[in-house]
């Protein structure tokens, strides 16, 4: 059976009182997306798609060349669940779907 990852990325951040996107911020190197996106990576999914809002542009440009990855904009942030419909739509119907949160980077395959 064919799995899809969707991680959530579209917080604002604010607690980090930071004018980058707080996904972005590092943890020993690395950004916590992409400490999520590699361990995303690591369970080979056919599709990982990365929920951007707030920041955007940011998310995006770190992630320049990335073309297994699929950005899915979160126009309105009306919350966590809105954050996963936004890309549930598009996934196939017959794939599992996880959804992980952008800003838990020590998350274990």
């Amino acid at each position: 059976m064919a799995m899809e990852i969707v991680i959530l990325a579209a917080g604002m951040g604010t607690r980090m009182n930071s004018a980058k996107p707080k996904i972005l911020h590092e943890i020993a190197g690395q950004s916590m997306l992409g400490r999520v996106v590699a361990t995303a990576r690591s369970v080979s999914p056919q599709k990982i798609r990365v929920v951007v809002g707030k920041g955007a542009d940011q998310v995006r440009a770190a992630f320049a060349g990335a073309d297994d990855l699929v950005f899915v904009d979160q126009a309105e942030q009306l919350g966590t669940g809105h954050a996963a419909m936004q890309a549930l739509p598009d996934c196939d119907p017959d794939a599992r779907v996880a959804v992980l949160c952008g800003d838990v980077p020590l998350l274990p395959a």
